[in-house]
This record gives C-alpha cells, sequence and structure tokens, in this order.
C-alpha cells in the first residue's frame, strides 16, 4: 500500500516562509522563494511519489515509522539533493532515491531522539514513542536506517554508502556527547559546535555531496556544496535555539514552533543562547541548575529564566550566529556555475532566517 500526497510539503513549507518573507518586508526573498517553489514543485511531487512506496505493513514498526513520515517535515534534506543535482542532469531517479534515502535516516534520528528525550510530541502530534512505545520507535528507526543504506546502495553512485556510514557515526558520537552532558552547566562554545556539526550538519552536507555526484560535478564542485551543508546545517541549528524561545511566556506548546518551548532547556540541552547567556550572567547558573534539578519547574521560574536570556542579548547574539554562518554558506557557492541552482540554494539559505518551526 502507498499514499500518494496531493501537494508536496516541501513546496508549501516554500510557500509558508515566502508569506512570512511579504509580512518581515523581504519583497525580494518572497519573489525568490516564489520562484523556487515553480522551479523545485515537480521534483518535490515525484520525491514524495518515491517516499510513499516505502512499505506499509502490519508490524507495529513499520506503523511507527509511518507515524512520524506522515506528519511529513519541512523536506529540506531532499530539497538540498534535489536543487543541487540539478547543476548536472537533474533530479534523475537515482538522486530522488539518495533524496528518499536522507529523509529516511533524519527521521530516523528524531524516532530514537524522542526515545531519549522522553518526548511526547513531535510536529504538533503525539509521538510515535507515546503510540507505539520506546521498543517500536526505537526499532522504527533501525528500520528506517536500513532502508536508507539499501537505497543508497542500489543508486550505485560511488562512496556515497561508506560516506552515509561515517556521518551516522559523526550523528552517534555527536548525540552521546550530548547525552552526556546532558543537566551538566557545561558553557563551552567548541563543545556545542561539535555537537551541531556532528548532529546536525553532517546530514545536510552529505545531502549536498550526494546531489553533487549525482550531477557529476569535479572535486572542487563538491567541496563547496559539502561546505555550504555544513554552514547551511549550523545556521538552522542556531535558528532552532532561538526558537526554543519562542513561546517562553508560558509552558503552552507554542503553535509556530509546533514544540514546547523551552524543551531544550527542560532537558539540560546546552544551546548557543543558554552558553551565552551564562558567559554574560554567571549568576543564571544557579537557577538553571534549580531547574534541572525539579522534576516540574515552575512556569514562573521558567519564563523568568527565558527573559533573563533575552534580557542578556543571547537570543540577538544567537541569531548573529545563524547569519553568519548563511554568509559562510553563500560565499562558499561562489565557485560554482551561475545559474538558477545556484540562485536556489542561496534562496534557501537566506530562508533559513526566516522559518518559524
Amino acid at each position: 500500500m502507498t499514499v500518494a500526497y496531493a501537494s508536496p510539503v516541501g513546496a508549501q513549507v516554500l510557500d509558508r516562509l515566502a508569506n512570512i518573507s511579504g509580512t518581515h518586508g523581504a519583497v525580494d526573498l518572497r519573489e525568490r522563494l516564489a520562484n523556487l517553489g515553480r522551479w523545485v514543485r515537480a521534483d518535490l511531487v515525484d520525491f514524495e511519489a518515491e517516499l510513499a512506496t516505502l512499505p506499509r505493513g502490519a508490524r507495529v514498526v513499520q506503523a511507527a515509522a509511518h507515524h512520524l513520515l506522515d506528519l511529513r517535515g519541512k523536506h529540506l534534506r531532499p530539497l538540498c539533493v534535489a536543487i543541487s543535482s540539478r547543476f548536472g542532469e537533474g533530479f534523475s531517479p537515482r538522486a530522488r532515491s539518495l533524496a528518499v534515502a536522507v529523509e529516511l535516516v533524519h527521521t530516523a534520528t528524531l524516532l530514537h531522539d524522542d526515545v531519549v528525550d522522553v518526548a511526547e510530541r513531535r510536529r504538533g502530534q503525539p509521538a510515535a514513542a507515546v503510540v507505539y512505545g520506546n521498543a517500536a520507535s526505537i526499532f522504527a528507526g533501525d528500520w528506517l536506517l536500513v532502508a536508507a543504506l539499501r537505497r543508497i546502495g542500489a543508486a550505485g553512485v560511488d562512496g556515497l554508502v561508506d560516506r552515509m556510514l561515517a556521518v551516522i557515526d559523526e550523528m552517534i558520537l555527536a548525540e552521546s556527547l550530548q547525552l552526556e552532558r546532558r543537566g551538566r552547566i557545561v558553557a563551552d562554545r567548541e563543545e556545542y559546535f561539535r555537537i551541531v556539526e556532528g548532529k546536525t550538519a553532517a546530514l545536510f552536507r552529505w545531502a549536498m555531496l550526494a546531489g553533487a555526484r549525482c550531477a557529476e560535478l569535479d572535486a572542487a564542485g563538491e567541496a563547496a556544496l559539502e561546505r555550504y551543508g555544513v554552514h547551511l546545517g549550523v545556521a538552522f541549528q542556531a535558528v532552532d535555539d532561538e526558537l526554543d524561545f519562542a513561546g517562553f511566556a508560558g509552558v503552552e506548546q507554542n503553535a509556530e514552533t509546533g514544540k514546547d518551548p523551552l524543551v531544550d532547556l527542560r532537558e539540560g540541552k546546552m544551546t548557543f543562547p543558554l552558553i551565552v547567556a551564562l558567559e554574560r550572567e554567571p549568576d543564571l547558573r544557579t537557577r538553571i541548575e534549580a531547574v534541572l534539578a525539579d522534576p516540574a519547574p515552575s512556569t514562573i521560574e521558567l519564563t523568568s529564566i527565558a527573559r533573563a536570556v533575552r534580557t542578556s542579548g543571547a537570543l540577538a547574539a544567537t541569531r548573529e550566529l545563524a547569519e553568519q554562518h548563511v554568509r559562510h554558506a553563500l560565499d562558499a557557492l561562489a565557485s560554482l556555475p551561475a545559474g538558477t541552482a545556484r540562485e536556489s540554494l542561496e534562496t534557501v539559505a537566506l530562508a533559513s532566517l526566516e522559518r518559524q518551526s
């Protein structure tokens, strides 16, 4: 059984970003996003049709995997494969298969994360671990990883299986480091970037490499797109860190982000805003430690800490970090051939600063 989607979710994300950019006065970005949406819409339709061929069976593992897949994420990593493949022959069947593979790997990590984080919600709905149980969520993630590696192998693009295995290794080690530091107040920027580059940026880097190899770019072109992927991933995570404070006035789920506000703080994760705030306001350490030690911290104290973080200028510093890495991503594209593909990647990088979820 397969499920076909009426409208590609990636295009919907681009449409929402275009509207947000318009309301923020970024008329040029809104027009660029509209053009990008028109250019890649057919590719995204093909991608989602391919994604829908993932088997649906009676096993709880398959049900748990599809529970999250059917909630439909932003599909930014597949979009990166699609656009970068356009430097060559375009979104061919093998590129499409690789786009599906990177989405399956991403989904697998989310299924695992929700168990580790004891998360109750994902994309605005109950997490698969809540609906089907922790074991089912873990095995569903494993099942998706196997499916992804099989697709990469079947695509027959030189070196990509080994590179994905290396990326998975990076992601596991980064998650392990974050787990070791959970609940400990360690304001270490170098450690933060090690975690982000492994946990988030590595998969963006692979998506760019996959598209580059399908496009048969030379080594310099591949390296440029990989650098773009790393910087896009870091910018993406910085915006994510900032969004953790988006609904800080209370602890109800934030309608825009689709996640509980301050969830990273309550899980004891050292995000960039917390690191900067602790550098500037060392007295916050005692208050944050008290929150982490309390299984049910008060809304008043969470809100007070979030306001202190904002007042310290840490959220502005996080926005500056995201903007810096977007500039680095744009610089990485300078050596690539001018044209719609390069302009589209520039648009994706600029739009990453506008997202609300």
